[in-house]
């Protein structure tokens, strides 16, 4: 399965575009980030192109694309696919691993792993209001209310 418009969007949306590295917003330093939210290979120092920011995008896409299908064992309809891999692109493949969302979807509590989003809006200890407007805006996909 790969990541639809709507899902693409939504991760554009919460990531923005930055095209110098800046700090992670719950540590002041590192993870160095760039582009729609790239990490690996970041330096302070780090500038990219708009056209590197859509590459590095797409790259990271099919990761994190084969990190849902990996880990999920239930089937998944195109809103709960794209809303978890944007959950994952955000917190990283072992977090999503880890998380009590996975636990409860693969389980096969759709409604449980729906009301998970919303645990993880903190970053450094610090409830951030972009998380948790992303995170209502996973849950909304997922759900199909958007």
């Amino acid at each position: 399965m790969k990541t639809s418009a709507k899902g693409i969007a939504l991760i554009k949306s919460a990531e923005g575009l930055k095209l110098e590295a800046y700090p992670d917003p719950g540590t002041g330093g590192p993870p160095w980030t760039i582009g729609y939210g790239r990490t690996l290979g970041v330096t302070p120092d780090s500038v990219i192109t708009e056209a590197q920011a859509e590459r590095m995008l797409g790259e990271d896409l099919v990761r994190f694309e084969r990190a849902v299908e990996r880990r999920g064992v239930v089937p998944l309809d195109q809103g709960q696919f794209d809303a978890l891999v944007s959950f994952t692109y955000n917190v990283g493949e072992a977090s999503f691993a880890e998380s009590t969302l996975l636990h409860r979807l693969n389980a096969g509590d759709t409604a449980g792993a729906a009301e998970q989003f919303s645990r993880w809006v903190s970053a450094g200890g610090k409830v951030l209001p972009g998380l948790v407007k992303r995170r209502a805006a996973e849950r909304a996909l997922f759900l199909g209310i958007t």
